[in-house]
């Protein structure tokens, strides 16, 4: 892989152990508390796949619309592929060769716009995104934090110390861990819940900073901003990005 040099960018990157596990709604979530909180953050989808722009399915529609972000969804993600698959093949699928510079340089005009950005990424960490890079490359290039994104439920703890070691490999920062429900139904059935934010905390030596529930209204910007509230240690995201600021 060659290295490319990005300008240094304030911001967080929102990743998961998984695709499905409820990054996008906790980018959003996030981002309307920093924005409710009085910083002008934004939000940056570099990469999607699954559906096309337009249908309101993909994550950057979803984004604007629970945030309140005045942005056209092309503008943060700029690079959309139809097809259900990893990046590198729903790239080439559509003819397209993706390389790290272009990815990078996508981000450079949202960079202006905000004080700060939260990156939300595609899948999980070893995600291929290039020929010879993964999602983590990626994230390494940008020299920022990383936020983990985990299911609540059985397996997340292997999932998740997986993750977390894979990203500390490539020397990559980890802020904590956010665990999320998400549309799963039966956790009452999975006496796994109410150990796995302790346990991943113990064999990680990471912080779990809460557990994200499923929402059963719409997710605008309101009820986001309720919920990290009742759910969500939000200091820690606060301190990140103020280190940040300082040039920390």
């Amino acid at each position: 892989m060659n290295k490319v040099k990005a300008e240094p960018i304030r911001g967080l990157f929102v990743t998961g152990t998984d695709t499905g596990v409820g990054k996008t709604v906790v980018t959003a979530a996030i981002t309307a508390m920093l924005r409710a909180e009085g910083l002008n953050a934004g939000v940056w989808k570099p990469i999607q796949t699954g559906a096309p722009l337009g249908s309101g399915l993909t994550d950057a529609e979803r984004l604007l619309k629970s945030t309140g972000i005045n942005e056209r969804p092309e503008a943060i993600a700029p690079f959309t592929f139809e097809a259900p698959l990893t990046p590198l093949l729903a790239a080439k699928q559509a003819g397209v060769t993706l390389t790290l510079e272009e990815l990078i340089a996508s981000g450079e005009l949202l960079t202006t716009r905000y004080e700060a950005l939260l990156i939300e990424g595609a899948g999980g960490v070893a995600v291929p995104l290039t020929d010879d890079t993964l999602m983590a490359d990626f994230i390494s290039e940008l020299r920022i934090p990383a936020l983990l994104v985990a299911r609540s439920s059985l397996g997340t703890i292997n999932h998740t110390l997986l993750t977390a070691s894979f990203l500390r490999h490539r020397g990559i920062p980890i802020i904590g861990v956010i665990l999320n429900d998400g549309e799963l139904t039966e956790l009452h059935k999975d006496p796994s819940v109410a150990t796995n934010a302790q346990l991943i905390e113990q064999y990680s030596g990471l912080k779990v900073l809460g557990r994200f529930p499923r929402l059963h209204t719409e997710a605008t910007s309101e009820t986001l901003i309720h919920t990290v509230r009742k759910t969500i240690q939000f200091a820690p995201i606060r301190e990140a990005l103020a280190v940040q600021a300082m040039g920390g």
